[in-house]
């Protein structure tokens, strides 16, 4: 006799997903500047990035030094590929040639990664060090694939128009990076609830047991690989469709590093971690770069910051939260938050400061001794300029460990009441 069950919807993921798309659709209608399309096109861009890059760290367990190598190569083919149907030799869709940037991302990661996911742990991460240098060294020698110093130009302006849509405009760009955007962060959840994304998160854990039950974890890491590489060729034939050139810098360690170091910052053992910390990417590549000339030490100070006191992410940080509001406990602890963040901005005001100072001297002191600091006024010759700063920065430090020490407390109160209305919910 056949059964029937019935399997209610996931509102909230309902939910999540309307919003995020609601999301992309407005946020240009709510940032109208020249500069606010910019950076929301650079953000979907950044998060397919990220993600593709945390299938490896977050759910495959392998520190990657060189994922722009696929990003990088996918955005070269892509603007050769965008020349072609320029010059009249390709009818190639525009709107299509981010995938062929993915499936050049996906070439590369089945010919590059077999030999890469040999290995895991430290070896891995040395190899793709070693192959993301050697592919920035091979950039620079063949200058007829990738153009030398002054790299490959393009116009996205280019074969038929279908509907008007030309892709000049920056909003039309801007709207086609959005679809991509969500097709594939969508593409990537489901791929986290497939046996092979399961398969790979165990191989993460606990790779001898996988062996154990009949399992080759070189062959899911290498599957796995070539699928980061096709998202990440996605990202990168995207890339160069907004920027309309592509240069040697986009196969170079740092961009790597900047997908590790944001994704890490954004949360790597959650999904939407990545998110975040594509976002943050361009925001500190494009605000935080033009306020201060000292942006990526502030990045290396936040950096090790969230390593000493959040190494979740900021994405570990908001589901803590989210599972003491559940119970209701959050409004016990706002005043130790308030506590921490006015501690925190005291303490960072001071080495703020301090930091500028140093460059002023080093990079702009034929500009004179006095600069300008948040409104203030700093010499940076003068005593009472870094007394001052230091005395801001160490009372700023002192107070935050007495705020960092009573906040951990009633934490540690509030997780064991947690505990117990758990266990009485599960008596009942």
């Amino acid at each position: 006799m056949a059964t029937y069950t019935f399997k209610p919807y996931n509102v909230g993921r309902w939910l999540i997903w309307s919003l995020f798309a609601l999301v992309l659709i407005f946020a240009p209608l709510v940032f109208t500047s020249n500069l606010s399309g910019t950076m929301l096109a650079q953000m979907g861009i950044a998060i397919i990035a990220c993600l593709s890059y945390n299938m490896l760290l977050g759910q495959g367990g392998m520190l990657s030094f060189g994922h722009a190598v696929y990003t990088g190569l996918g955005s070269f083919v892509a603007i050769h590929a965008l020349n072609a149907v320029s010059a009249g030799q390709s009818h190639i869709p525009v709107s299509l040639l981010p995938l062929i940037g993915g499936i050049a991302g996906m070439g590369f990661a089945v010919l590059l990664g077999y030999v890469t996911t040999k290995k895991s742990g430290t070896p891995f991460a040395m190899i793709t060090l070693g192959v993301a240098e050697l592919v920035f060294a091979m950039s620079l020698m063949f200058s007829e694939f990738f153009g030398g110093e002054a790299g490959i130009s393009g116009n996205r302006v280019a074969g038929e128009n279908v509907w008007g849509i030309t892709f000049g405009p920056q909003i039309q760009i801007y709207y086609l990076i959005a679809c991509y955007t969500f097709v594939c962060v969508a593409l990537m959840y489901a791929f986290t609830q497939t046996p092979l994304g399961r398969m790979l998160n165990a191989v993460r854990d606990n790779p001898e047991r996988v062996a154990f039950i009949g399992y080759n974890t070189q062959h899911v890491r290498y599957f796995a690989f070539i699928i980061a590489g096709f998202f990440a060729g996605i990202s990168g034939g995207l890339g160069a469709l907004n920027f309309e050139i592509v240069t040697a810098e986009v196969v170079g360690t740092g961009r790597s590093g900047g997908y590790l170091l944001f994704t890490f910052l954004g949360g790597a053992t959650f999904f939407f971690g990545p998110v975040i910390g594509g976002i943050l990417m361009v925001l500190a590549f494009v605000l935080l770069s033009e306020f201060t000339k000292a942006w990526l030490l502030y990045l290396g100070l936040l950096f090790v910051f969230m390593v000493m006191y959040a190494p979740g992410g900021i994405a570990s940080l908001i589901m803590m939260n989210l599972r003491v509001a559940s119970f209701g406990k959050l409004k016990q602890i706002w005043v130790s938050y308030l506590g921490l963040f006015v501690t925190a901005l005291v303490a960072l005001l001071g080495a703020g400061a301090m930091i500028e100072m140093v460059y002023h001297l080093q990079l702009n002191s034929a500009l004179g001794n006095h600069l300008k600091f948040l409104g203030m006024t700093l010499n940076a010759k003068g005593v009472d300029s870094w007394f001052g700063s230091t005395f801001v920065m160490l009372t700023g430090l002192g107070l935050f460990e007495v705020a960092r020490r009573h906040f951990l407390e009633e934490w540690s109160e509030i997780q064991i009441d947690i505990e117990k209305e758990i266990k009485r919910r599960e008596t009942a």
